[in-house]
C-alpha cells in the first residue's frame, strides 16, 4: 500500500477497513478504471478489484485481533446493523424486532442481544436465515410467508407491540410491517433498508399522534474511526460472533455465483477471497 502526501491516518503496510461510511481524512472523488469492457466508474469504494485507489476518509485502521476475513464485515454490515440496534434503543429488558435477516439484519440481532434486549424477534421469509438468527441470539423467529408478522408480534407481546423494530429488508411490505409492530407511546421503527427507487410505503398518521416514532438510518449512525474499535472488542469478547455469519468463501472469478447464492438466500454472508491463486471451486466455509 502507498499513500498520498497529505494522508496522515494510515501508513504503508497497515491493514485497514474499507468502509462506504465516511470517516475522518481527505475526501477524494470516486475513481474510474479502464477495463476490457471500457471505463468503469468504481465509486468511492472500489469492489471486486485486487488493487484500488481509495479516499482517506473511506478507510479506518483495523484494530488488533480481528482476522482480515471478519474485518471485511466491519466496513458495512456490522456498523450498519449494530448501529441500528443502538439507534433503536436496544437495552436490558427491551423488546426488538428485526425485519430481514441478511448480513445487516443479523448484525442487528447480534447487537440487540449484546446490548441486553430480553426479546429479539427475527422476521424473514427464508427458513435458513431464521435458523441463523437463532444461532446469533434471536429469542423468537417469524416466517413472514406463513403469518402476518406485525399481528404475530402484537400477539407475542400481549397486544402491545415491541419497543423497537429494525427494518433491514428494504421492501415496502417490511417497512409498513416494522412500523405497525411497534408499541404506541414511544415505540420506535428504524428504517435502514433500501426499497426500489421511487417506491412509497404508507403509515396511519393516527399512529404518530399516539406516540409511535419512525426514523431513517444512514449506516447505523456509525462513525468508522470511533466505532470500529468497539465492534472489534465485541468480536474478540465473543458477544459479536462474526465468524458464524460467514458461511461461504468464493474466488473473485466466481463472483457471479456468489451474488446468485446471496440473492436466493442459500448463504449467510459470502466473502470473496481476492488471492489470485484461489481456485473458483474452493469454498472453505461452505
Amino acid at each position: 500500500m502507498s499513500i498520498g502526501p497529505e494522508v496522515t491516518k494510515v501508513r504503508p503496510g497497515e491493514a485497514v477497513i474499507l468502509t462506504w461510511i465516511k470517516g475522518s481524512g481527505r475526501d477524494v472523488p470516486g475513481m474510474s478504471y479502464e477495463s476490457q469492457a471500457g471505463k468503469v466508474n468504481s465509486g468511492a469504494i472500489s469492489t471486486f478489484l485486487r488493487h484500488a485507489i481509495i479516499s482517506e476518509n473511506r478507510l479506518a485502521a483495523l484494530p488488533a485481533g480481528v482476522p482480515l476475513l471478519e474485518a471485511a464485515l466491519l466496513g458495512c454490515a456490522v456498523p450498519t446493523g449494530a448501529g441500528m440496534a443502538k439507534e433503536a434503543g436496544a437495552s436490558p429488558g427491551k423488546s426488538v424486532a428485526v425485519f430481514g435477516c441478511g448480513g445487516v439484519g443479523l448484525c442487528a440481532v447480534m447487537m440487540s442481544r449484546a446490548l441486553g434486549a430480553s426479546m429479539v424477534i427475527a422476521v424473514d421469509i427464508v427458513s435458513s436465515k431464521l435458523e441463523m438468527a437463532m444461532q446469533l441470539g434471536a429469542t423468537h423467529v417469524i416466517d413472514a410467508k406463513q403469518v402476518d408478522a406485525a399481528e404475530t408480534i402484537r400477539a407475542m407481546t400481549g397486544g402491545k407491540g415491541v419497543d423497537s423494530a429494525i427494518e433491514a429488508a428494504g421492501t415496502k411490505q417490511t417497512a409498513e410491517s416494522a412500523f405497525n409492530s411497534v408499541r404506541v407511546s414511544g415505540g420506535m421503527a428504524v428504517m435502514g433498508g433500501n426499497p426500489a427507487f421511487g417506491e412509497k410505503f404508507s403509515i396511519d398518521p393516527m399512529d404518530l399522534i399516539r406516540g409511535k416514532q419512525i426514523r431513517g438510518s444512514w449506516g447505523g449512525g456509525s462513525v468508522p474511526d470511533r466505532d470500529a474499535p468497539d465492534y472489534a472488542a465485541g468480536f474478540r469478547s465473543g458477544v459479536l460472533p462474526l465468524k458464524k455469519l460467514i458461511t461461504h468463501t468464493y474466488a473473485l472469478e466466481d463472483v457471479n455465483r456468489a451474488l446468485d447464492d446471496l440473492e436466493t438466500g442459500r448463504i449467510g454472508r459470502g466473502m470473496l477471497d481476492m488471492r489470485p491463486d484461489m481456485r473458483p471451486d474452493m469454498r472453505p466455509h461452505g
